[in-house]
């Protein structure tokens, strides 16, 4: 039962990274109504930005995670604005092969200018080996620290949508582009900080993830998994997509540690299959038929 437990513990700790990335791909989705496989790569660059502000300026760490999530906001606002709003009458095929293409550009940039090696962001003040104990159960400091800036995130998107006039205009914006635009919203300009904000998001999941491990490839399993959770919890809803999220980290755990760790990279896909197969919109979104 021990055993049990702390595998729920750990794959609630890991899920936390997972979340992250799946509110950033669901904000985007709800704008666009495109699944942004550039997320990953979004979240990427500026964590190798943070890494040389501090390795090569000797800029503090709190300076350095600053100037990364400003630059990530900068990057994904200029991202619509320059490449995404320019093919605004591609067909939905088209808008995922230019996130595609995206993804590889900054992949192929962080590797060319930063190398493909293993490093360690500098100047951490915590350690990724670090762990607090609860009882008879543990999670590690990273993953804690994790799971707390996850919650307070998911707390202020909710208030930011609810009592903010910009986040009423993004709901609106999501809901009917066309009535929102005749209210008088500037729904171009929404789509443009709503792809800031996924960029600033998605940037916070990869600063955390950056200890344990930091490589040119670190945000792929995040992002997928990520994407999986918010299929799973529904590509239009936002508590939606953090419980899923949730879900894919405590059931590939539970598998890991009961069945084979060789196949847990495979059980958030075999999660999205399920789940699809008995509500194709998700668990939380609701499902729309159109007739002709």
């Amino acid at each position: 039962m021990i055993d049990f437990i702390q595998m729920i513990i750990s794959g609630i700790a890991v899920g936390s990274s997972y979340a992250l990335m799946a509110l950033a791909m669901v904000l985007i989705y709800k704008a666009s109504e495109v699944p942004n496989f550039a997320q990953g790569e979004m979240a990427l660059l500026p964590v190798f930005i943070a890494f040389m502000i501090i390795y090569s300026y000797g800029y503090s760490v709190f300076a350095a995670f600053f100037g990364a999530l400003v630059f990530a906001l900068v990057l994904g606002c200029c991202l619509e604005f320059a490449i995404v709003r320019r093919a605004k009458n591609s067909n939905v095929l088209g808008l995922i092969i230019i996130t595609i293409g995206l993804e590889m550009i900054l992949l192929g940039f962080v590797s060319w200018k930063f190398g493909a090696d293993e490093r360690v962001m500098p100047s951490f003040p915590i350690s990724s080996y670090d762990s607090v104990m609860f009882g008879d159960f543990y999670i590690t400091t990273i993953d804690l620290l994790t799971l707390i800036v996850a919650l307070v995130i998911m707390i202020s998107l909710f208030l930011f949508f609810r009592f903010s006039k910009f986040g009423v205009a993004m709901k609106a914006t999501q809901q009917n582009e066309t009535a929102a635009r005749l209210m008088g919203i500037r729904t171009n300009r929404v789509k443009m900080v709503t792809w800031g904000i996924s960029g600033t998001v998605g940037s916070v999941a990869g600063l955390l993830i950056a200890p344990v491990i930091m490589d040119p490839y670190m945000m792929w399993d995040p992002m997928l998994k990520g994407f999986a959770g918010a299929v799973v919890g529904g590509m239009t809803s936002l508590p939606g997509a953090v419980f899923g999220a949730y879900i894919v980290g405590i059931v590939e755990h539970l598998f890991g540690g009961y069945v084979s760790m060789d196949f847990k990279a495979v059980v958030a896909f075999a999660v999205i299959v399920i789940v699809l197969c008995v509500k194709p919109s998700g668990l939380f979104a609701r499902h729309y038929v159109k007739k002709v």
